[in-house]
């Protein structure tokens, strides 16, 4: 009996695991990252369809954001320098996505069982956020306007708040250039990858 219940317990423990999920092994690279997840290539294709926003762009704001970590949350600030005290802020998950803003998006998109660890969801929220800055003139491969705005809010964005943050504006433009590097590799990828897209689950 105890023998049996041992081995339940792996069993569980490795199903746990198995449904853990990872970050890429590969993050560099977006065609490593889209063969090994397939299901986060049949994601981005859906934003790309539904939003409009280019793949490379959205992984370049996940990449940022989460680092590809389904459980990221800021860190927390330190009462007296060294007791961890409260999050700077309600972000979560691959898009790093504010509470209040997830809960917009919810309402918008009548999607009211995401959830900001589920990388569809979050690669949802970042498309959808991205589209309301096209009626503005954003372009879509403009990954630092983009993340600014995404940052700062549009009317933040609109009020140049960003310029008081250098930190911030060194950010955006990693996050360009790491669109631009995916964006090349991407167009290498992205017939195989299409070819492949049904046959892989």
């Amino acid at each position: 009996m105890i023998q049996k219940n041992f081995f339940k317990i792996i069993f569980l423990s490795l199903l746990i695991v198995g449904c853990t999920a990872t970050p890429p092994q590969q993050p560099d690279n977006i065609c490593s990252i889209f063969k090994e997840k397939n299901s986060w290539y049949k994601a981005a294709i859906r934003t790309e369809k539904r939003w409009k926003l280019p793949p490379y762009v959205l992984m370049s704001f996940v990449f940022q954001e989460s680092s590809y970590n389904a459980k990221a949350k800021p860190e927390r600030d330190k009462l007296l320098g060294f007791i961890p005290w409260f999050r700077p802020s309600s972000a979560k998950g691959y898009s790093q996505a504010l509470e209040k803003t997830w809960e917009d998006y919810q309402d918008e998109t009548g999607n009211r069982f995401a959830r900001r660890d589920n990388f569809s969801d979050s690669a949802d929220f970042i498309g959808w956020y991205a589209s309301k800055g096209y009626f503005q003139g954003f372009e879509k491969q403009d990954a630092r306007s983009l993340y600014l705005a995404y940052h700062e809010g549009y009317t933040g964005f609109r009020n140049k708040t960003y310029r008081k943050k250098q930190w911030l504006i060194k950010v955006a433009d990693r996050v360009q250039a790491k669109s631009q590097i995916y964006q090349q590799q991407y167009w290498g990828c992205a017939k195989e990858l299409k070819k492949k897209r049904f046959i892989f689950f």
